[in-house]
């Protein structure tokens, strides 16, 4: 009698690969928050590179390319950055002028020359904890002229202020001026070496970290 052919192989052959499951890797997950900060590393990069040659605002007042340029990638920062509590310790400390559309501070720093001098260190002192804001122009070298103002906390990204008193000072001299105003600035972005700000007028700010404190 032929021998029958065994089941044995076709039930082992369909039971082994339960066993033995092909291998499946899984895809490596990149957290969202690593995202958020490579996207606002770049986007920091390529907003420090549009303003490197627009000597603090004075060339981009003609150009409103350049303008768009500037004011689209700090708008697109704001938006991805929305969720960054800026207004803590870390906003303390003696920030210098990079770039601005503040006309009265761009008027001053092209026109220092008339008055025979030329403008400095353009600076924000903020003191979080004294809740004091210090807006200051150097002349150097021994001229400066100053806002004094107190300031407070409004929310995670938000510092209302109001100007408190004015000084023009020279080497051996003092003019106190009136205060006038007050207003808010939001801080759309702050880390350790940058600050970008927006204000109540729609004014724009970008500020660095001095290697100095400036202090009255």
């Amino acid at each position: 009698m032929a021998a029958s052919s065994s089941p044995l192989p076709a039930i082992s052959n369909a039971i082994i690969p339960l066993f033995n499951p092909p291998k499946i890797f899984p895809k490596t997950l990149i957290p969202r928050s690593s995202l958020a900060s490579q996207s606002l590393s770049s986007a920091k990069s390529r907003l420090l590179d549009l303003i490197s040659d627009q000597n603090r605002g004075l060339a981009t007042q003609s150009d409103s390319r350049k303008l768009s340029q500037i004011t689209d990638a700090i708008d697109a920062i704001a938006v991805t950055n929305r969720d960054q509590i800026t207004t803590d310790a870390a906003l303390s400390g003696t920030w210098r002028l990079l770039w601005t559309t503040e006309k009265e501070q761009l008027f001053i720093i092209k026109n220092a020359g008339f008055f025979g001098t030329k403008a400095g260190d353009v600076l924000q002192v903020i003191d979080v904890e004294k809740r004091s804001l210090n807006n200051v122009i150097t002349f150097p070298p021994d001229g400066v002229f100053f806002v004094r103002s107190d300031m407070e906390i409004a929310s995670s990204q938000r510092v209302d202020f109001r100007f408190t008193s004015a000084v023009l000072r020279g080497k051996d001299w003092e003019f106190p001026l009136p205060p006038f105003g007050q207003g808010w600035f939001d801080s759309v972005y702050l880390d350790d070496d940058i600050r970008v700000a927006k204000d109540i007028r729609g004014d724009y700010l970008i500020v660095d970290r001095a290697p100095y404190q400036w202090k009255e």
